[in-house]
């Protein structure tokens, strides 16, 4: 199976499967001397992490960082680093019922069909808790570009949707990410109502990256917007990508746009213009739904779990493309 590796200048690699001994990944092209934290990468790790939030999976997991390479005393080495998360609370027997039964919407068959054999305890290779590599690999990207804020949001989901987004990005909005305030309580009897009835919901998230400089981005295959719709459509649940005014461009004139370099989300060309970059992803509902999910442990809507990772993808197109532009400097 190839397709497990992501970026240039800096990469990840990322293994294991979600009822296996462990979820991991190896970050290469990290420059050495970055100050680390390991309680700065478990925070990241734990906000992912399942358990941790009402109305999500009941599946409880530390997901605590074993830093196996890469790191000593505090400090990056420029070498490859390795990381593990075990995994510790897997009940394999609720997914027996999958062997067979295909879940539409998910890879169960198509992974069937391209390699003849599969792992169907909790998705295999397919789960969403591959995810942690991910979060991983954003951590050490952010060490790359300390002065890049990334901020994702919940945007719509269900009855809760808004067009809002907080000018503010150091607010916390956790634990759903909803960018008004008040409306916890809300979300999550919507999201316990929905894993009682066995349903699941999709939305939208925005993503804002604030402070990235211009000239990010390289043409014509690796444009930064190409990038960045490669890193986010990557994500298992993700069906759709658009920055700036995306789909609405489709309704405007040419000379309605040319008066606002907003309209194009901090992006012209394929390359940063120095702005506030803007993008918006749409998840599908999760695929698990009736009385598998009553018996299983799933997520009625992914999107609270979900912020964390496309964060993480942001940050790590980001670094790669300021590592490269980095190399023009020199």
């Amino acid at each position: 199976m190839r397709g497990n590796s992501f970026g240039k200048m800096i990469s990840i690699t990322s293994f294991g499967e979600s009822h296996g001994p462990g979820i991991g990944v190896v970050v290469d092209g990290v420059p050495p001397g970055l100050d680390f934290s390991l309680d700065s990468l478990a925070a990241e790790l734990k906000r992912r992490a399942p358990g941790q939030v009402a109305g999500t999976t009941a599946r409880k997991e530390a997901d605590l960082p074993e830093v196996l390479s890469g790191v000593f005393e505090g400090k990056t080495l420029g070498t490859p680093i390795a990381v593990l998360i075990r995994n510790t609370n897997q009940r394999s027997g609720d997914y027996e019922k999958l062997k067979s039964d295909y879940r539409p919407g998910h890879a169960d068959e198509t992974t069937m069909k391209k390699y003849g054999v599969r792992d169907h305890r909790g998705g295999g290779r397919s789960s969403g808790r591959e995810t942690i590599a991910r979060v991983i690999g954003g951590y050490f990207a952010s060490l790359v570009i300390p002065s890049i804020e990334v901020k994702g949001f919940m945007m719509k989901m269900g009855p809760f949707e808004t067009e809002e987004i907080p000018k503010d990005l150091k607010e916390d909005f956790s634990p759903y990410y909803f960018p008004i305030k008040g409306k916890d309580k809300e979300i999550r009897d919507y999201l316990l109502n929905l894993k009682k009835e066995g349903e699941s919901r999709g939305g939208k998230v925005t993503i804002v990256a604030r402070g990235v400089p211009a000239g990010l981005g390289e043409p014509a295959f690796d444009k930064l917007k190409a990038d960045l719709a490669k890193s986010l459509l990557s994500i298992g649940a993700v069906v759709s990508f658009s920055f700036g005014l995306g789909e609405k461009m489709a309704d405007l004139e040419g000379s309605v746009i040319s008066q606002d370099r907003a309209s194009f989300g901090g992006i012209e060309g394929g390359i940063s213009n120095g702005e506030d970059i803007t993008l918006h992803v749409t998840f599908k509902p999760t695929s698990t739904v009736g009385d598998k999910a009553k018996e299983g442990r799933h997520d009625p809507c992914i999107i609270p779990r979900a912020i964390p990772v496309v964060e993480a993808m942001v940050k790590l197109v980001l670094a790669d493309h300021f590592l490269r532009q980095s190399a023009y400097e020199f």
